[in-house]
């Protein structure tokens, strides 16, 4: 005789070691096989099982900050994509978009952020405020005042940050390759 119970029991026991995978994770999963990096961005995975969690180190090579190497975290939640990522940089950084708390202002991450948009584009947007930093939208007042008001002294301060050095009494981390 069959023990049809007994059957139906171990198959939920089975399904129940099985983690389940979110529409977040087949979303990222999904945006992770479309993107083609530059060679100034490398992303890695400190646990190669959660794809929800990773780092981005930026390297421009050309602009204020070529030569620096900027570290970044992402944490993404599982109401991707109807919520953006949460981006922090890791290291302290001269620059009117990157507050000194690591917290970035770009605005897809904020209020302009829909469903459509994906990880390549806050990807390409990260990559823009290397390029063209904003000082209309700042979260560090100081270096958007000098961007918009000097931008040789501006550069100088983002070359000092990026040496490790001191600038309006700020300590900064070398970031030089």
């Amino acid at each position: 005789m069959i023990k049809i119970w007994s059957i139906k029991k171990d198959n939920s026991s089975a399904e129940k070691k099985k983690p389940k995978v979110s529409a977040a994770q087949i979303r990222v999963q999904k945006d992770l096989t479309e993107l083609a990096l530059p060679e100034t961005m490398q992303m890695t995975f400190p646990d190669e099982h959660d794809l929800l969690n990773f780092n981005l180190s930026i390297t421009p090579d050309e602009g204020f900050y070529r030569g620096g190497i900027f570290r970044f975290t992402f944490n993404i939640n599982n109401n991707y994509p109807h919520d953006p990522p949460k981006v922090r940089c890791i290291q302290k950084i001269y620059h009117p978009n990157i507050d000194l708390e690591g917290n970035v202002c770009l605005n897809i991450l904020r209020e302009d952020w829909k469903p459509v948009l994906n990880l390549n584009s806050v990807l390409v947007g990260l990559q823009y405020l290397f390029l063209e930093p904003n000082a209309d939208d700042p979260l560090n007042k100081d270096a958007a005042e000098d961007l918009r008001t000097n931008r040789k002294n501006f550069e100088y301060n983002v070359k000092q940050s990026m040496r490790g050095k001191d600038v309006k009494g700020v300590y900064f981390e070398n970031v030089l390759s």
